[in-house]
């Protein structure tokens, strides 16, 4: 009697073997299946999660760092301690010169003021910046375009308003094209925008209006005076790079001492996305421990039944021994119930897996971020299946050479 792996009369007797226990079959095939659903819940889980926490941060350069004028704590050079410096126009070209590793940047003023077009006017933040800003702050743009270089140099009176902003003054109606007065000041404006995440600079973007630098500082007095510096490094570098550059320059400028560490303060967010990568990177190992622990359970499962299979039919291989099975065609026959349970179950536990997460994708859809990524790619899929195929066949190996050595008298004495 010889036994192939793909004789079809075995596996309709695997199938008829597994009938026979309904609830042991049922218990072990929920095993495999709640194991291989928890490492794809947990994998793609994982980087949905991702997903929504990055949403806080997106369109927020991730690489962005600020000087920002502070008060003396160090009395030099007859400047008394707690008095205030400004910087200005001149230190941030200087500094934009010598800074060794500056990718984008912008100087920016900030105030709050009133916006009015007609009889309806609306509190709101007025920030200066310069053309850059749009790389480091990425607005999305609900009409129109952003400021630009040439808005800077030529100092156009143009003005980007923000969404909360722009309902209140025009309701549905298109605010681009229109003039608004800030603070009595009138301004075209050329675009509305929104912000993707809470996160920003200075302001909110949806509740603020964005002026071009230099028509700010002509239109309120301020000279060539600077609130803040914001810039951002290129790939590979930090901010923090360009810190030294910016505190000589700076110090130089406005007799700081160089031992006043306060009275120039600096932001390096990059510091902070740093955490952040290494709390989802934690997350992500621990998702993928527990989701391969669900697994091992499962497999110890399969090892476990195989066993007790082997045991219960140890007069039945004795027969077939008795009448010319060879010791491999046992081997084939309880291997062949350890794969099959294997590959259904741990298929329709990646199955079921999958689609949990694509409902929590959809729930989790919004129309400016888009997806989350709660999802489950195919080949990971695959890996998934075939990683429980391997491990459900090494966990049934040991019962099925233990049937092989099986010997025919033995058996048929067995109780």
């Amino acid at each position: 009697m010889k036994t192939s792996f793909f004789d079809i009369e075995n596996w309709r007797e695997i199938g008829a073997t597994l009938a026979r226990n309904k609830t042991r079959t049922f218990l072990t095939a929920f095993g495999i299946f709640w194991g291989t659903a928890m490492l794809a819940m947990l994998f793609g889980g994982a980087q949905g999660f991702e997903g929504v926490m990055r949403r806080n941060f997106a369109g927020f350069s991730t690489n962005l760092g600020a000087a920002i004028a502070n008060q003396r704590t160090e009395p030099y050079k007859g400047f008394n301690k707690g008095t205030y410096w400004q910087m200005t126009t001149r230190d941030i070209a200087l500094i934009r010169q010598m800074a060794p590793a500056m990718e984008y940047s912008t100087e920016m003023n900030q105030r709050s003021g009133t916006v009015a077009f007609g009889s309806k006017t609306k509190a709101a933040s007025i920030a200066g910046v310069e053309g850059d800003y749009g790389n480091i702050m990425i607005p999305v743009m609900m009409e129109g375009r952003f400021l630009n270089h040439s808005d800077v140099s030529s100092e156009r009176k143009v003005a980007v308003i923000g969404k909360n902003v722009a309902t209140s003054l025009f309701g549905s109606d298109p605010a681009v094209g229109k003039y608004v007065s800030v603070d009595g000041i009138y301004f075209l404006v050329v675009g509305v925008a929104t912000q993707l995440s809470d996160a920003s600079i200075g302001m909110r973007i949806d509740d603020g209006v964005v002026l071009p630098s230099s028509t700010m500082k002509r239109a309120y007095n301020l000279g060539e005076n600077v609130g803040f510096f914001v810039y951002t490094a290129p790939q590979g570098h930090s901010p923090a790079e360009n810190e030294a550059v910016i505190r000589r320059v700076l110090s130089s400028a406005h007799s700081i001492s160089p031992d006043d560490r306060k009275a120039i303060e600096f932001v390096d967010i990059s510091e902070q996305f740093e955490m952040i990568d290494n709390l989802f990177l934690g997350i992500s190992i621990l998702a993928l421990f527990v989701g391969f622990g669900s697994l091992m359970a499962g497999v110890i499962g399969v090892g476990n039944i195989m066993w007790i299979v082997v045991k219960e039919r140890t007069q039945e291989f004795g027969i077939r021994r008795a009448i010319g099975a060879k010791p491999l065609d046992i081997t084939v026959q309880v291997l062949s119930e350890s794969i099959m349970l294997t590959l259904v179950a741990g298929s329709l536990g990646v199955c079921f897996g999958a689609l949990v997460l694509g409902i929590a994708d959809k729930l989790t859809y919004d129309p400016l971020l888009g997806h989350a990524g709660f999802e489950l790619s195919f080949r990971v899929a695959v890996i998934i299946v075939l990683l429980f195929f391997i491990l459900g066949s090494l966990a049934g190996t040991i019962p099925a050479l233990r049937a092989m050595k099986i010997k025919p008298i033995e058996a048929l004495n067995d109780k």
